[in-house]
């Protein structure tokens, strides 16, 4: 396997790995602040970098039946949430494709807003997405 780059974020807050301080989102991802992780409050995402993922697995979860993921940090392997591949519920399809990320694991970095250099989740989500469909 090749060499893994990390990403470096820039938006209004980056959300970082509790343990390692791995950038893995911006606040401007943010699709609703009140879902419930294993360790309490969590927030539920559309992109995260600087993640891998577990294997697929079928848990039961208040809302019903999901395949999840559980994601880990790239740099110290913590798991820090999941991404929905799959819900079996009508209502909860809205879900699939997005991440948890569970906020007892993670810190708010608020970010100086000249840190223009620094490029946003939907440049490298653009930027990274042709040349991953490409491989």
């Amino acid at each position: 396997m090749g060499r893994t780059f990390r990403v470096y974020l820039a938006g209004e807050m980056v959300f970082a790995c509790k343990k390692c301080g791995n950038h893995l989102a911006v606040s401007e991802s943010v699709i609703s602040k009140s879902f419930n992780g294993q360790h309490g409050r969590a927030v539920l995402i559309h992109h995260a970098v600087n993640v891998t993922l577990g294997e697929p697995e079928d848990r039961l979860m208040r809302t019903g039946n999901h395949t999840v993921r559980d994601i880990y940090c790239r740099v110290c392997n913590t798991i820090i949430g999941w991404k929905y591949d799959k819900a079996y519920e009508h209502q909860e399809k809205y879900k699939e494709g997005k991440y948890i990320l569970e906020r007892e694991l993670i810190d708010e970095i608020p970010e100086p807003t000249h840190a223009s250099d620094k490029p946003h989740i939907e440049e490298i989500i653009t930027s990274v997405l042709p040349v991953l469909n490409n491989a």
